[in-house]
């Protein structure tokens, strides 16, 4: 199993990739867009604000190449808002555009802080293989304080006074909005099922 993860200053790259290896995946970590096109599968991950997020992949000349990967893509947490057309992060941003939706706040309330953090409970939409023996109610890792739209490419959510999408398919392209890699044996299970995903 091999997989490339994105390597562009704005990932959390080191757990990621120990989490990926604890699966028996061999993993490269790239920055240089030349390497996309020939990977077998793609993972970009992403923490901290949308505008620098896509600052870096641009400065990299990896938007492009993302945008034009066809075999299975996966974006974790930041990572997975990027996969959408825009985000009301950073005054407004504009992001890879593979998903159609735009990126909102979360809402806040009085026992729902912003940001969203913590475990929470996955509720499933629809089937998809990234999901194979996940069951309803399994439990994962969130740390976020803004939300892609809830719409066609949902796949699962949590239930934060609001749906937050928790997995997203459109195509080739899969985001987890949590962190699997910090989520038990639920996070690893999904991150096999990706690597299991017919390239």
């Amino acid at each position: 199993m091999d997989v490339t993860l994105i390597g562009y200053g704005a990932g959390n790259i080191a757990s990621v990739r120990f989490a990926l290896e604890r699966l028996g995946a061999r993993v490269r970590i790239t920055d240089d867009p030349a390497d996309v096109p020939e990977a077998e599968r793609v993972i970009l991950p992403g923490v901290g604000a949308a505008g620098y997020a896509m600052k870096q992949l641009n400065a990299l000349g990896l938007t492009d190449a993302l945008r034009a990967f066809e075999r299975p893509l996966l974006g974790v947490c930041l990572g997975q808002q990027l996969l959408f057309e825009k985000s009301d992060e950073d005054g407004g941003a504009d992001m890879l555009g593979l998903i159609k939706g735009r990126v909102t706040p979360v809402v806040p309330g009085p026992s729902r802080p912003s940001p969203h953090m913590g475990w929470s409970r996955l509720h499933i939409r629809r089937d998809d293989p990234l999901m194979q023996g996940v069951e309803a109610g399994e439990w994962v890792y969130f740390v976020h304080s803004f939300a892609c739209p809830d719409g066609a490419a949902t796949v699962a959510y949590a239930d934060y006074g609001q749906t937050i999408p928790a997995v997203v398919n459109s195509g080739n392209r899969w985001g987890c909005q949590f962190h699997p890699e910090r989520s038990a044996k639920t996070g690893a299970r999904i991150l096999r099922n990706f690597l299991e995903l017919p390239a």
